[in-house]
């Protein structure tokens, strides 16, 4: 079964397939088709964006269709920077001027009150329909950036039960308990059930 993926980046894209390697699956990319069109998340939730982007691509494509919209959740900021996440500091905003607006607005706060999730959400279009799936890690965020590894928040989130951010702790460990992570293995059991 051909899955085409909401990406054009073809590290994801062989990343996810080495991922599900051994289902008769292939995901293919964005960048198989001629022209695709920008598909703006102005949803109001990572589920509306999520299939927003699913089900445009599966109308495009004729294909299954997986997309995912993923973002932190912070509980004394009432759950921002949420579905802004990628643009909590502005349209254009780099990693670490989200980070420095984030450290920001939680200036002062003692450890409890910093805690947060990272939250994703896929959304796989298969025979016109949509089908969701969700994975959640929880954590905090730390008083100032450790580490070079990730992406994002990552140098700024300590999971729950660790000791250091994403950003030290590293792919390895992320890709195993990530919010990612999460949500691709319940979609691995779904196509397992799926596809025969």
């Amino acid at each position: 079964m051909k899955i085409l993926l909401a990406t054009k980046n073809r590290g994801k894209i062989s990343e996810i397939n080495r991922i599900f390697s051994d289902l008769p699956v292939e995901f293919v990319g964005l960048d198989t088709f001629e022209e695709v069109p920008e598909v703006i998340e102005d949803g109001k939730t990572f589920h509306d964006n999520a299939l927003k982007k699913a089900m445009t691509y599966y109308n495009i494509a004729s294909i299954p269709a997986l997309a995912e919209d993923s973002g932190l959740e912070v509980e004394a900021l009432q759950g921002a920077p949420g579905i802004y996440s990628a643009r909590y500091a502005g349209e254009n905003a780099t990693d670490s001027e989200n980070n420095r607006k984030l450290l920001q607005a939680l200036s002062g706060l003692p450890p409890e009150k910093r805690r947060a999730r990272f939250v994703s959400v896929l959304c796989l279009i298969l025979d016109g329909k949509p089908f969701f799936f969700e994975g959640e890690v929880r954590g905090r965020i730390l008083e100032k950036p450790e580490g070079e590894s990730g992406f994002g928040y990552d140098p700024l989130f300590v999971p729950e039960g660790y000791e250091h951010s994403f950003g030290v702790l590293g792919e390895e460990i992320k890709n195993r308990i990530s919010h990612r992570a999460m949500a691709l293995k319940k979609l691995r059991h779904f196509l397992n059930d799926h596809i025969k």
